[in-house]
């Protein structure tokens, strides 16, 4: 079994496929009008389907990601669309800020020690 990418719950999965595509440097690859559409950002894909209901709770699973600069990463991230969650670090160095992309989707942008 190959895993081949990620896919979130959306009620607009070409508008959120476009946000993802920008905050990843990425590319919109597929769209299948107003119902799925997958981003190619390497090394991950990301796949948006739409569902009738609302998000509803805490996401199961999300995507963490690994930057150098993790304030201007959340500075960014920020200024287009997402919003703040909450920031944890662990007594290793680990720091990581929780944030919600537009359509609420969490997901984790984080500097390792060092970094």
């Amino acid at each position: 079994m190959t895993a081949r990418m990620v896919t979130l719950d959306c009620a607009d999965p070409d508008g959120l496929a476009s946000w993802w595509a920008a905050a990843l440097d990425g590319t919109v690859q597929s769209v299948y009008p107003g119902w799925f559409a997958i981003v190619s950002a390497q090394p991950i894909s990301l796949g948006f389907q739409k569902v009738p209901e609302d998000k509803v709770g805490k996401n199961r699973v999300h995507v963490d990601f690994s930057v150098d600069d993790r304030a201007a990463a959340v500075q960014r991230l920020v200024e287009s669309g997402a919003t703040v969650v909450d920031e944890h670090s662990v007594p290793t160095g680990f720091t990581w800020t929780v944030m919600r992309d537009p359509a609420g989707n969490e997901f984790c942008v984080a500097t390792e020690p060092g970094g």
